[in-house]
């Protein structure tokens, strides 16, 4: 791989990193004047509140609750976030404890049970600030009886080897849960909540990301068994889980909260950092580098290994015909693939995307292709990504390893490694949308 372009990749997906981390997000969202603090459009007066609780969820929520701390400080009251191994950081005011991610487990449950019990000790006159971020729904963890956490893993596991799409996943934990789909809100009620959202959901729904806790919940019990049935897992899934659902869907257990819910009256949100936010920086560096740029989408979805076809299909289209842009050239891409899981090997989808786009690539000069999840950690390992470029296979191949045999077992990983081609950030602190680039300039060009 040309050291140059690679070097260039590297600073341009960096930029769009530092573009999403807390410290620079968080504080262009909320900022404090006194007795007044300013959240999005809102402003409160502190001097009308009596007691400022920080909750909060995900991959994130510890670096979003230093950076509230630094505009706050000692007038927040109490607070308690629960985040992913690994991405704990040091806070003066606000507890931070660690769980398990992607699949919930103890630490999670009694993170959430604490949680709960803050949030509804909340009366009119305090404020509720949410701190909320992608991987907040493994983390945040609490059954709805007769569900029990041990059901709540084995339907999770189901669920992520399914190929379903964060959306759908998501739709069935909100129905098995007391705090998700709105839930935390209305537990908070009537406190004033003020939610502070980091995106990883392509397109930034709110009631999907870390299955909206705070805001109203548009989907239903009967929603959640068609998403499992049509997965085929109605039948796989704890006998607690399907007679949950089954019941909600009879009616015969209360539905998550409704746009038209009065308990959520008091309940607002603003979005500090997305996955466009994180792609218009990266494009702006490379505009910064001399690169014509293309944001070709911020709702990038679909079967790792099928988009990294096309993401082949547009290098190559770029590198031959001097099309859509023309060389040098960076075309981005931010959203959130899935991959359903037919092997026994070790990936996560965006290095998935990547050997399959090196594939497409094989023996193609003055391109680089990767693929990066944001949050530093793809999958369930220790590498964020990967980057490729048309001697990938070669590499992999002489290793000993095939890497058209890896991609079946979904095995990326270990093929990647061989190559030297994983992206490896180590936990960034923050969670958005994956980030996808394509960088080409003319072979000799390339460095």
């Amino acid at each position: 791989m040309t050291s140059t372009l690679r070097a260039e990749m590297m600073t341009i997906l960096s930029a769009g990193l530092t573009a999403v981390s807390p410290a620079t997000c968080i504080p262009h969202v909320i900022r404090r004047d006194g007795a007044i603090v300013v959240i999005g459009n809102e402003r409160i007066d502190l001097s009308a509140v009596q007691r400022v609780i920080v909750v909060g969820i995900g991959k994130a929520s510890a670096r979003m609750a230093a950076a509230v701390e630094e505009v706050l400080g000692e007038r927040i009251a109490s607070g308690l976030v629960v985040t992913a191994d690994g991405y704990r950081v040091s806070t003066r005011l606000i507890e931070v404890v660690e769980a398990g991610h992607p699949v919930p487990d103890a630490r999670g449950l009694d993170a959430a049970e604490r949680i709960a019990a803050l949030v509804d000790s909340a009366c009119d006159d305090d404020l509720v600030l949410v701190l909320i971020s992608g991987g907040g729904s493994a983390l945040l963890t609490l059954p709805a009886p007769p569900v029990t956490l041990t059901d709540l893993i084995a339907t999770n596991r189901l669920l992520l080897l399914s190929g379903a799409r964060i959306q759908e996943i998501n739709a069935v934990r909100k129905h098995l849960s007391q705090l998700k789909g709105g839930q935390l809100a209305k537990r908070a009620s009537p406190a004033r909540v003020v939610s502070i959202i980091l995106s990883d959901v392509p397109g930034d729904p709110v009631d999907m990301i870390a299955s909206g806790p705070t805001v109203p919940d548009p989907t239903t019990f009967a929603d959640a068994v068609e998403i499992l049935k049509r997965y085929k897992l109605w039948g796989k899934v704890p006998a607690t889980v399907r007679g949950r659902l089954a019941a909600g869907a009879d009616d015969a257990v209360s539905e998550t909260p409704k746009s038209d819910n009065p308990t959520l009256n008091r309940a607002s949100y603003v979005i500090a950092g997305s996955g466009t936010i994180a792609a218009e920086a990266a494009q702006r560096e490379g505009n910064r580098l001399g690169y014509n740029t293309l944001l070709l989408t911020t709702t990038l979805e679909g079967e790792a290994r099928e988009v990294g076809k096309v993401v082949t299909a547009l290098a190559r289209e770029v590198v031959v015909k001097n099309r859509p842009i023309p060389l040098p050239a960076l075309i981005l891409a931010a959203g959130e693939t899935t991959v359903t899981v037919r092997g026994d090997g070790t990936g996560g989808r965006n290095q998935e995307l990547a050997l399959a786009a090196a594939l497409g690539i094989s023996g193609l000069s003055g391109v680089i292709v990767a693929a990066l999840g944001t949050d530093g950690r793809d999958g369930p390992t220790d590498a964020a990504g990967g980057v490729v470029d048309g001697e990938t296979i070669d590499r992999i191949r002489a290793h000993g390893i095939s890497p058209q045999d890896a991609l079946a077992r979904n095995d990326a990983y270990h093929a990647l490694a061989a190559a030297g081609a994983l992206i490896n950030t180590g936990p960034t602190g923050t969670n958005v949308a994956d980030l996808v680039a394509i960088l080409a300039r003319s072979g000799r060009d390339a460095g």
